[in-house]
């Protein structure tokens, strides 16, 4: 199947148990085609993880982007994002080689895949916004070397490395009280980042910071987002009566949101949320 820049469109608005058949050999020919255009190659980018998590194939043609040193950062940097859920299924699921129902790529896959990143993360060469969007992606499968990548990249003067650091904090252990200080940020990306973080590593100490937030009408939409996501991992038991005041919110986002951090607790919207009346 020929994908034209149309259909790539359409594709994204189109949930992916409806795409036409053909349509992951059309992504991995785009992938595969340099000449194939920036815009194509973009598109093509967001949706080749969609295919399936399990598939080497994929997973090794955005990789091929990622070092592909002819490449825009844009793309580059696109295609590294597009491999962090990838990683992550694998470090966490395990393994799908020989499975054609299983949801991870290979073992092989994964360890060629980090040894490459971990190649362009330490290659000075390589712009500063891919190594940024490589280190992102890498940490969804934990190593070693993250945890003095992180350090130095929470310390570096450079714009956007603070953020690449918070970001990478969520799924890397030992950052705390660097989670905590990012909470008082005034960046908002920034903040946003540290409550997400906060929230995964249950951090207690950021429970009333968190509730605060959500009770600020006038606190930025997406900080209000990104605390009520904390308050179900940090406390799931107490989040109904903190997120009470929600139950009428006009917002679809905020009503999603409050409805899956109850959901991590086992809580029901409306029997949890009518208890607290």
């Amino acid at each position: 199947m020929k994908l034209t820049l149309t259909t790539l469109k359409q594709l994204t608005d189109t949930p992916r148990w409806d795409w036409p058949r053909g349509t992951r050999p059309g992504l991995l020919r785009i992938l595969r085609d340099p000449d194939a255009g920036e815009r194509k190659r973009l598109l093509a980018t967001g949706l080749a993880v969609h295919c399936g998590a399990g598939d080497d194939e994929l997973a090794s043609a955005l990789l091929k982007v990622v070092c592909d040193a002819a490449a825009s950062e844009e793309l580059r940097g696109k295609a590294a994002i597009a491999l962090g859920p990838v990683l992550e299924i694998a470090d966490t699921d395990g393994f799908g080689a020989g499975d054609p129902d299983a949801s991870a790529i290979s073992e092989r896959s994964l360890e060629e895949i980090q040894e490459a990143l971990h190649a362009l993360y330490l290659d000075a060469a390589v712009p500063q916004e891919v190594r940024r969007r490589v280190l992102e992606a890498s940490v969804r499968a934990p190593r070693p070397w993250h945890e003095d990548a992180l350090r130095a990249a929470y310390a570096a003067a450079e714009a956007g490395w603070k953020l690449t650091a918070v970001l990478g904090m969520r799924y890397v252990r030992g950052f705390d009280a660097e989670i905590l200080e990012a909470l008082a940020e005034g960046d908002v990306d920034i903040h946003a980042e540290a409550l997400r973080a906060a929230g995964n590593w249950q951090l207690d100490e950021a429970w009333e910071h968190a509730v605060a937030l959500i009770e600020d009408e006038a606190a930025d939409r997406r900080l209000r987002l990104a605390a009520i996501e904390a308050v179900g991992q940090i406390r799931p038991d107490e989040a109904a009566e903190a997120l009470a005041d929600l139950e009428d919110s006009s917002d679809p986002d905020i009503e999603e949101a409050v409805a899956e951090a109850l959901a991590m607790g086992g809580c029901d919207w409306d029997d949890d949320l009518a208890e607290g009346d």
